[in-house]
């Protein structure tokens, strides 16, 4: 839950709330600035940081977490008059999409009241950057077939094992994972969450090159990684309930951004570009440019449902998929027209700060929209298994043990 039942009562009404909001984004949200190029992130998570931390001086950071873990201890309605004004400039948080959108809301709903005094006040104000370990070699779409092993050794666990594809691992400082702790049954039912020190000893953090150069991505390798007995979130062998709710987080945050109301960025960009470029008057570029715009206002009619139903106190639900869906789809669509806008460079391009390097970035960046967050399938599956109510797929090992699975590298 983004809210908490320790709000407050506001001393502030929501008008001069707002108004506070419309100047402090006046001020400073003006776009980020940060050197190129830029592969690993790293210039740009730092300039979402100094953000993040003017928001928290300003008190405008965690709008609805209790003020003792870093908040504001505000109703929902002040949320969504942030995320309004938010929405009208230049999104300054995106690197910080997993640490606010996933990682925070899972330590305020299910850590300890230990866990959230330690960890949640910086994470909110972007001291610290967090990230998410869940796929594994073996173990993408099907993350409960996950061999991580994390084993309690007295008062530690030991922890043993390798994450892909994590975003951002290379400079967080924290991560939330999920391990077998429990072989000896299926394999939903033996997993748990852990949180990670990502400085700890045993923690081996490795680039993966990106097909437009970057190097967000990384596999970590983990060799005898020593956890407290208290890195524990939740409780044992609790961890696909929570990972699933921790998806459910993962995909409103894709979906549905840090703003509200009816947005359309990429549409907005491209009209944009296209003006610029002479190409508006082309009747097939203006036809696709249309679709992608329709596309955009369909996908925040459903980011303004999915953020009322957090609004009213609730976990997300599968109903985040229908918006992730719709991004992925709209990245989809976004291509060709990024391409003929960008021209010649769309095949032979630098990076650069000219809009054809930009486009022809964006065109090969777009294809990870259908993967991360959990596959287009995977999102029908739910889609068409939690909202419509269709039959769900067979599953021929729902009651046996993970050790006697075929999964991975493993084998029985």
């Amino acid at each position: 839950m983004t809210a908490t039942d320790t709000t407050t009562t506001p001393t502030e009404t929501e008008e001069a709330f707002r108004a506070r909001c419309q100047a402090f984004l006046v001020e400073h949200a003006t776009g980020l600035t940060f050197e190129l190029p830029d592969p690993r992130g790293a210039n740009e998570l730092a300039a979402a940081k100094v953000f993040q931390q003017k928001v928290a001086a300003a008190g405008l950071a965690g709008v609805t977490y209790p003020k003792q873990y870093g908040g504001q201890g505000l109703p929902k309605s002040y949320d969504r008059i942030w995320r309004e004004e938010y929405a009208e400039h230049h999104d300054m948080t995106g690197q910080l999409t997993i640490s606010h959108g996933m990682c925070v809301p899972m330590l305020a709903e299910y850590g300890t009241d230990e866990q959230k005094a330690t960890y949640l006040a910086d994470a909110i104000a972007g001291r610290t950057v967090w990230c998410q370990m869940f796929s594994e070699p073996g173990a993408g779409s099907d993350v409960a077939s996950l061999q991580t092993r994390a084993v309690l050794d007295g008062d530690e666990w030991t922890l043993n094992g390798q994450k892909v594809w994590t975003t951002l691992a290379h400079v967080s400082d924290y991560g939330i994972i999920v391990a077998r702790t429990d072989p000896d049954v299926p394999k939903h039912a033996g997993i748990s969450m852990f949180i990670v020190d990502m400085s700890a000893p045993g923690v081996d953090i490795r680039a993966i090159n990106q097909i437009d150069g970057g190097q967000h991505f990384n596999e970590i390798f983990f060799t005898d990684v020593r956890l407290p007995r208290d890195a524990l979130i939740g409780e044992l062998n609790a961890g696909w309930r929570l990972a699933t709710a921790m998806l459910m987080y993962e995909r409103v945050a894709i979906g549905t951004g840090s703003s509200s109301g009816i947005k359309t960025p990429t549409s907005d960009f491209l009209i944009k570009t296209a003006r610029k470029h002479g190409m508006l008057d082309d009747a097939i570029t203006r036809q696709e440019l249309m679709k992608i715009y329709a596309e955009e206002t369909a996908k925040s009619l459903v980011s303004l449902r999915t953020r009322a139903e957090l609004k009213a106190g609730m976990t997300p639900g599968p109903g985040g998929s229908l918006g992730k869906l719709h991004g992925a789809k709209i990245a989809r669509m976004s291509r060709s027209v990024m391409m003929n806008l960008a021209g010649p460079a769309s095949a032979a391009w630098d990076v650069g700060a000219d809009d054809a390097d930009r486009l022809a970035s964006s065109t090969l960046r777009s294809f990870s929209s259908n993967i991360a967050g959990g596959t287009d399938e995977i999102q029908k599956n739910i889609i068409g298994d939690r909202v419509l109510g269709l039959p769900r797929d067979i599953a021929v090992d729902r009651d046996v043990a993970f050790k006697d699975l075929k999964v991975g590298t493993q084998s029985s």
